[in-house]
């Protein structure tokens, strides 16, 4: 019996059973994980805090409407805020670098000159460096432009999915698979792949890219994406804040320790990068090395410690869903973060707990699922 299940113990289930606690203390809250807390994609990314969504301001502004982008960007300037919060009393690896944005090429630069006017229009403070400015921004070379945003920053993200769990008083149930969801007569019934149950009038998916696993009606709202990263031995610090190039189809950032942490690619390899299959790939791994001996070849001849890849939810127009599951009531779900949940995190999981009491929260409307057709 509890009073709020979670289904799914990364980055956005801990942080809403986080967001519960702090909301209404009295709730037994259960976080359900088949593997281990932190054990897909919010264990194994770059811990990126990047304000904004996955795209620059100006293609943000393009897609969304210019209304809409700015209350995104809001959004995850209020979730970075409670990241930092968070890190002052916790050790969770934050810093609060800042973050570049760098150009690929010309038309991408353009971007970001624009995207560094909106921003400016919109109050918000950022410097666009080009030429060699730009390499000395980015601690590269072969960037047309870079733009740098001093809000943001980085986190250990396995770290900060423990301190949520810790700091929530859930109860954690790990390897429990959930096999089934029901819901009759007003109660909601988690069936475990090895027998028991947890029973609960309400409960949140938090399942993200493995949604539709779990429900596969939902398949239409998420879909699963590969990364692939790899980890160098340490080297002498040269980057101050990390690097999301390439339309973000390339990140890197270098860790205290000096060791860098490289990922993206995956355009390059797009019909191998789909699905659920946790492995990395000798094309792909290339790729990354290639980007490092063109772009920061400072670090091209450092060994690889680890390689390693994690599974990412998509969603049909680049932004999360929120929403109750059709036909299932008491039950609602979150997933498509198109890899910038860490991004999103905190400040989501406030949301989703407001959500689950049946509290308004000014930003519902901006991931409401109804808007992709998948939910009630």
């Amino acid at each position: 019996e509890a009073d709020v299940p979670i289904v799914g113990g990364g980055v956005i289930g801990t942080a809403t059973a986080f967001a519960l606690r702090q909301q209404a203390p009295d709730l037994r809250v259960v976080i359900v994980e088949a593997e281990r807390l932190a054990h897909g994609a919010s264990g194994r990314n770059a811990g990126f805090l990047l304000l904004g969504t996955h795209a620059d301001y100006a293609s943000a502004v393009a897609t969304y409407g210019r209304d809409r982008a700015r209350r995104l960007w809001q959004f995850t300037r209020e979730a970075f805020r409670l990241a930092a919060d968070l890190g002052a009393r916790r050790d969770v690896g934050f810093a609060a670098t800042g973050s570049v944005l760098a150009a690929g090429d010309a038309a991408e630069a353009d971007r970001l000159r624009q995207s560094q006017a909106l921003l400016a229009d919109d109050g918000v403070a950022s410097e666009i460096a080009e030429g060699e400015r730009a390499g000395a921004r980015t601690g590269g070379r072969g960037f047309p432009a870079a733009l740098f945003v001093p809000e943001g920053g980085v986190i250990d993200p396995a770290r900060l999915v423990a301190a949520l769990a810790a700091e929530s008083g859930a109860r954690v149930l790990e390897r429990w698979p959930v096999a089934h969801v029901e819901a009759e007569g007003g109660r909601v019934r988690l069936g475990g792949r090895e027998g028991g149950e947890v029973v609960a009038s309400r409960v949140l998916i938090a399942a993200n890219a493995f949604l539709p696993r779990l429900l596969p009606a939902l398949a239409p709202v998420v879909r699963p994406v590969r990364a692939q990263m790899f980890a160098t031995a340490p080297a002498p610090i040269r980057l101050s804040a990390p690097v999301y190039s390439h339309e973000g189809y390339y990140y890197l950032r270098q860790r205290a320790d000096g060791r860098v942490l490289v990922g993206g690619a995956r355009h390059l390899h797009e019909a191998d990068e789909v699905g659920y299959d946790d492995a990395t790939t000798e094309a792909l791994q290339a790729s990354l090395a290639a980007y490092v001996a063109e772009h920061f070849p400072a670090f091209a001849g450092l060994a690889v410690e680890r390689r390693w890849s994690g599974t990412m939810g998509f969603s049909p127009d680049g932004l999360p869903a929120l929403g109750p599951v059709p036909d299932v009531s008491g039950v609602s779900f979150a997933a498509g973060f198109t890899g910038h949940g860490m991004g999103y995190a905190l400040r989501f999981g406030a949301l989703a707990a407001r959500l689950l009491r049946g509290e308004p929260d000014p930003a519902a409307d901006l991931f409401a699922a109804r808007r992709l057709g998948a939910s009630d």
